[in-house]
C-alpha cells in the first residue's frame, strides 16, 4: 500500500509538472531577425505578460461599443489576417456601413501612421477614433472607463498589467496597443525563402517574386511589403479624398496609404473601398484598369506591362505570403 501510495504521488508530480509547462514561455515582442527594426516606442510601453493579456480581452470586449454588440475583434478578425473578410466597407454597432474597408490589424509595430489617411500618429491613440466613430462603436472613451470600472473583472487585471487598480484611458490604450504590437506575421513561406530554405517557394512562386521585385516593390517594399507612403492608385474618383481630408494639401487629394500585402489571400476585398473582390481583379486593375484622375502616382501612368502568364506568376508569389501560423495563433484568439 505504502509503495503504491508513493507511486501514485510520484505521478501526480509529474502530471502536474507537465501541466504547468504546457503553456508556453511568455516572451514579449520579439523582433523578426529580417524585419527593420518596429518603431513603435517599446521604451515607453514594454510588453508585458499580464498588459498583453489585458489588451487581448479588451480588444475582443464588447463593452467598448455603445450597446456591447461591436468590440475591436468584430471588424478585424483572426481567420482573415485580422481584416473584416467578404465585407466591401466596415459594417458597424446596428449593422450601420462605414466608407472604407477594415484594414488587416498586423505589423504594427512597424507603423508610425495609422488608418488609410494616415490620420493617427501614435498607436496608443488609434483605438479612440473606432471607440468614438458613430458608425463603428459609436461610444465615449469616459463610458468605456466607467463600464470597465463597474466590473469585477477588469481592476485586478489593470492591477496586474499597471500595478494599480486605476482603469484610465491612456493605460486601456497602452493595453490595447501591446496587443496590436504582438500581432506579427513573419512566417510565410516567403519569409522561410528569404531565410534560407530555398525549398520553400516553387518555381512559379519564384518567377512571381522576380516579377514583384521588379515591378511591385517601390511601394509594396519587402519584407513589410509596404513603405507606408501614401498613393493614388488609379482606382474611380469617389467621394473620398484620402489623405488630403488630414493634410488639407489638394496635392494628397485621393491618395491613401499603401497597405501591406502580407496575408493578401485572406483579406478580400481589396483597395480602401473595398471595390476589388478578388485577386485577380486586382491585377487587372494594374495591368489595363488604371484611371488617369488628379495625383496618380508617376508610377502608374501606363498602367504595368503584364502578361497573362506573368499575372499568374505573379499571383502564386503572393499566396507565398500566407502565414498560417500568424492567422491560427491561439494567443491571439478571443478567450
Amino acid at each position: 500500500m505504502k509503495q503504491y501510495l508513493w507511486t501514485s504521488i510520484l505521478c501526480l508530480g509529474v502530471f502536474a509538472a507537465c501541466q504547468k509547462n504546457d503553456k508556453p514561455e511568455f516572451t514579449g515582442f520579439e523582433n523578426p531577425t529580417h524585419f527593420p527594426t518596429a518603431t513603435y516606442p517599446f521604451n515607453s510601453n514594454p510588453v508585458t505578460e499580464a498588459g498583453f493579456e489585458l489588451g487581448r480581452k479588451l480588444f475582443y470586449e464588447g463593452k467598448l461599443s455603445r450597446d456591447g454588440s461591436i468590440s475591436c475583434g468584430s471588424c478585424h478578425l483572426q481567420s482573415a489576417a485580422f481584416s473584416h473578410v467578404d465585407h466591401t466597407v466596415s459594417h458597424g454597432i446596428d449593422d450601420k456601413l462605414g466608407t472604407r474597408n477594415a484594414p488587416a490589424v498586423q505589423n504594427m509595430a512597424w507603423s508610425s501612421t495609422f488608418m488609410w489617411d494616415g490620420g493617427v500618429h501614435n498607436l496608443d491613440m488609434f483605438s479612440f477614433s473606432p471607440i468614438e466613430n458613430p458608425v463603428e462603436m459609436d461610444e465615449k472613451v469616459a463610458n468605456v472607463l466607467l463600464k470597465l470600472q463597474a466590473t469585477t473583472t477588469y481592476p485586478p487585471l489593470f492591477k496586474a498589467a499597471f500595478g494599480t487598480e486605476e482603469i484610465n484611458s491612456m493605460r486601456m490604450m497602452q493595453a490595447l496597443s501591446q496587443f496590436m504590437c504582438m500581432l506579427v506575421s513573419a512566417n510565410s513561406r516567403y519569409d522561410q525563402f528569404v531565410q534560407g530554405n530555398n525549398d520553400a517557394l516553387n518555381a512559379t512562386e519564384k518567377e512571381g517574386l522576380t516579377i514583384f521585385r521588379a515591378k511591385c516593390a517601390n511601394c509594396h517594399t519587402e519584407p513589410l511589403f509596404t513603405d507606408n507612403s501614401f498613393r493614388n492608385n488609379g482606382l474611380p474618383i469617389g467621394n473620398d479624398k484620402g489623405r488630403s481630408r488630414i493634410t488639407l494639401n489638394p496635392a494628397d487629394d485621393y491618395t491613401f496609404k499603401v497597405p501591406s500585402l502580407r496575408n493578401i489571400e485572406k483579406t478580400m476585398p481589396y483597395m480602401h473601398n473595398g471595390s476589388l473582390h478578388s485577386l485577380d481583379a486586382v491585377l487587372d486593375h494594374y495591368q489595363n484598369g488604371i484611371q488617369q484622375t488628379p495625383n496618380l502616382d508617376p508610377l502608374l501612368t501606363n498602367g504595368l506591362a503584364l502578361s497573362d502568364a506573368e499575372k499568374e506568376q505573379l499571383k502564386a508569389f503572393l499566396l507565398s505570403l500566407t502565414d498560417n501560423d500568424f492567422i491560427r495563433e491561439p494567443k491571439f484568439s478571443e478567450f
